[in-house]
């Protein structure tokens, strides 16, 4: 099963990816974990993430090709955060024919603006790994860790004014993916509204009646 996990930030993509794979057993190719460990090495990437803008389509690209060609992704896959822009969902096409790889399923999660606003903005996290947030996971302790007592602190691009930019991004050039992949007939609409178990009960429902 190779599938494709679409919406805007804030749709709670990262958590249905996770709940995916491992119930699947498939691979989770994630551009946002390819984006953290390329700009702890590439100034101009970290640039780009700090300011909400998208990374350049060549070197997405580039990267997405380069996992592919990895023996793991035989088994499956699941890309979350690829493609954004129409230009790399067409890329994407000629990669996978090359490879005679073909999707069987996008899973397009929605949610509406103000919402995923309140969603990224409230976000916390510790040096440890740990995530919060202040409305929907609050810490036992306001500012600290309930693991290390270290201290929460909002990323860069967590931040509303950086989140209202992505969100910018996204319905100028990613929003037109919703189009292209509903005239392939592989566009199944997700309400990201619902909580992550009902989200994720659709999503399971799909792939097992494919």
């Amino acid at each position: 099963m190779n599938c494709i996990l679409v919406g805007p930030p804030g749709a709670g993509k990262g958590t249905q990816a996770k709940k995916i794979v491992e119930k699947f057993g498939i691979v989770h190719l994630s551009t946002g974990d390819m984006f953290r460990e390329a700009k702890k090495s590439e100034e101009g990437i970290s640039k780009l993430l700090a300011s909400g803008q998208l990374v350049p389509d060549e070197t997405v690209v580039n990267m997405i090709k380069k996992r592919l060609e990895k023996d793991d992704v035989k088994k499956g896959f699941l890309l979350d955060g690829f493609p954004r822009t129409l230009n790399q969902a067409e890329e994407l096409d000629k990669m996978l024919k090359t490879k005679n790889i073909k999707i069987d399923a996008v899973f397009f999660v929605d949610v509406h603006f103000d919402e995923a606003v309140k969603r990224i903005s409230g976000r916390r996290v510790c040096s440890c790994g740990a995530s919060y947030h202040v409305d929907f996971i609050p810490p036992k302790v306001e500012g600290k860790c309930d693991a290390c007592n270290g201290d929460l602190i909002q990323r860069n691009d967590d931040k509303e004014n950086v989140v209202k930019d992505r969100l910018d991004v996204y319905e100028k050039q990613t929003r037109p993916l919703i189009e292209y992949y509903k005239k392939t007939g592989l566009l199944v609409n997700i309400d990201g509204l619902k909580n992550e178990s009902e989200v994720f009960e659709e999503i399971k429902k799909y792939i097992k009646a494919k």
